[in-house]
């Protein structure tokens, strides 16, 4: 088969028809050119969890967990249905799964840490011998069948977690900034670009506050020797390794 990559799909960059034809004719240029097999990993679109989870407290003030989660899930799967009926309109060979579907599990809920996060990585190799892109739900886990979420930045963990298992080529989290910087950039004028930053520096920027990469995700590329590539669609980005 040939190489896989995984890249992941943040909510900022995922906001309207317009936004899944530019994230389908982005992945199809990908593909084309490095002939790679692609695993998109897709947020809820930006907002649209907060939505969800008024709703639910419409209905009542005791939100259990697992109602929660699978209220939740259902952001994450309208991405995913979206991008993969914009990549078929471009040509490509592409298929969607739900969380039960890609193998992704935790032994216990995911406060348990990042080590209770695991993949059975057969279903998502199958997938890649029949199609192009495979487009699957970040956020997401199951745990005995159940749907859990990864807590506020989880599709970045997701997406870590398959590239190390799938052993990737490449992992790159796309977002709408076009990497880390060495300082806010909305806040201090001249803050630069960081080209590259190591795992420890990466980790002690999220300990501080710095909201770009989840932490756990950091941590799994850390243990799992995986670089991540954070970065716009418009940019080279921050090597992190």
């Amino acid at each position: 088969m040939a190489d896989v990559a995984v890249l992941k799909l943040g909510g900022s960059v995922l906001n309207g028809a317009d936004s899944y034809k530019r994230a389908a004719l982005f992945l199809r240029d990908e593909v084309a050119r490095t002939h790679a097999r692609l695993v998109a990993v897709v947020s809820a679109e930006f907002g649209h969890t907060d939505v969800l989870w008024r709703e639910a407290q419409s209905v009542t003030d005791h939100v259990d967990d697992d109602a929660r989660d699978l209220l939740w899930s259902t952001g994450e799967l309208r991405s995913v249905a979206l991008l993969t009926l914009a990549l078929r309109a471009t040509g490509l060979s592409a298929t969607g799964l739900n969380v039960h579907e890609t193998g992704l599990r935790v032994e216990e809920r995911a406060s348990a840490g990042v080590d209770a996060l695991v993949l059975n990585p057969l279903p998502l190799r199958a997938a890649l011998g029949r199609h192009d892109v495979v487009v699957v739900p970040g956020f997401l886990a199951t745990c005995r069948q159940q749907v859990v979420t990864l807590g506020r930045g989880g599709s970045d963990w997701s997406a870590v977690a398959l590239a190390a298992a799938l052993r990737a080529s490449r992992c790159e989290l796309i977002k709408d900034v076009p990497g880390y910087f060495t300082a806010d950039p909305q806040t201090t004028p001249g803050a630069a670009l960081i080209d590259a930053l190591d795992y420890t520096t990466a980790l002690e920027m999220a300990d501080a506050g710095c909201p770009l990469v989840q932490r756990q995700a950091i941590d799994h590329a850390r243990r799992s020797h995986l670089p991540l590539i954070v970065r716009s669609f418009d940019s080279l980005g921050t090597w992190v390794a």
